[in-house]
């Protein structure tokens, strides 16, 4: 296994792959990684020659100062995960490798930058208008913008993301397709705990009480799943929120069953071909989401 931290680097490296006519699969994440991470890994290995794995906490995507300075960075430990499942290269820059001053400045001050749209118009119409997109503005902006970057210095044939982060993986299909990206996006299962809580890299940072009870998350969307035959989706709505507020250490976000392609909320089963069922709450001072195919 390669480390890189420098974007010239890895592509000089990944240039002598590409000649050699080896495809690339490749997993971005932010690090702290779990096996959910690592089950990316191995379904890109199936399918690829190489596989990449890039490890960057993106500083564009954090509404909350305090968010991003409390996010774990453990690359050490990360690289010792990947290891054990045979990533071929690890991608870990610094900010100041992927973004100019300029642009981290545009964050700061809350202007929306669209330079990473190579001049192209990317409009993402209701998908981020809805769901995370409400709790947290410009946060699938700089989602995009990462990832658009990562696409090109990586330049892979296919990319693997879990669908725990739902709304992100329809952000990134979208994205990908109005740019003209040449990149296969699959859409990896939700690895669970024993207990069914989906994991997350923000799960250490719970509390041993909040994680006594985080498991009624996924209990409450596998409820959710088996009622659909028999309850109305307004009923479905009512059971789950009153589930979740029943709980003291949880503060529900939103509860939104919802078309799977255009994620707008529906009112009967009858008004989309795939529906899916999403949750973000608060457990103590942790930001949980999670959701299921119904």
């Amino acid at each position: 296994m390669i480390i890189f931290t420098r974007v010239q680097e890895l592509q000089d490296h990944l240039n002598i792959v590409q000649d050699q006519q080896k495809t690339i699969g490749f997993v971005p994440t932010m690090g702290a990684l779990h096996e959910g991470h690592l089950a990316l890994v191995k379904i890109s290995k199936k399918s690829n020659d190489i596989t990449v794995c890039s490890i960057f906490v993106n500083p564009t995507q954090f509404n909350d100062p305090g968010d991003l300075e409390k996010y774990p960075r453990t690359l050490e430990n990360d690289s010792k995960m990947l290891e054990s499942v045979d990533c071929d290269i690890i991608f870990a820059p610094p900010v100041s490798e992927m973004y100019s001053a300029a642009e981290l400045e545009l964050k700061r001050q809350k202007v929306e930058d669209k330079d990473w749209t190579g001049g192209k118009t990317v409009d993402f119409g209701q998908l981020d208008k809805v769901m995370e997109g409400t709790q947290r503005p410009g946060h699938f902006n700089g989602v995009a913008q990462v990832v658009s970057k990562l696409f090109r210095i990586v330049k892979p044939n296919r990319a693997y993301f879990g669908q725990k982060d739902f709304q992100q993986l329809a952000i990134i299909r979208s994205m990908t397709q109005q740019l003209g990206l040449p990149v296969e996006i699959t859409g990896c299962p939700i690895v669970r705990e024993s207990d069914g809580l989906a994991m997350s890299s923000r799960n250490v940072r719970l509390t041993a009480t909040e994680r006594k009870v985080a498991p009624l998350i996924a209990k409450t969307l596998f409820s959710v799943k088996e009622m659909k035959e028999k309850h109305s989706i307004a009923e479905l709505k009512t059971f789950a929120e009153a589930q979740i507020t029943s709980e003291p250490l949880m503060q529900l976000e939103y509860f939104e069953i919802v078309d799977a392609e255009t994620l707008q909320p529906v009112s009967n089963y009858k008004e989309a071909k795939s529906i899916v069922a999403c949750i973000a709450l608060k457990l103590g001072s942790v930001r949980l989401i999670d959701n299921v195919i119904l």
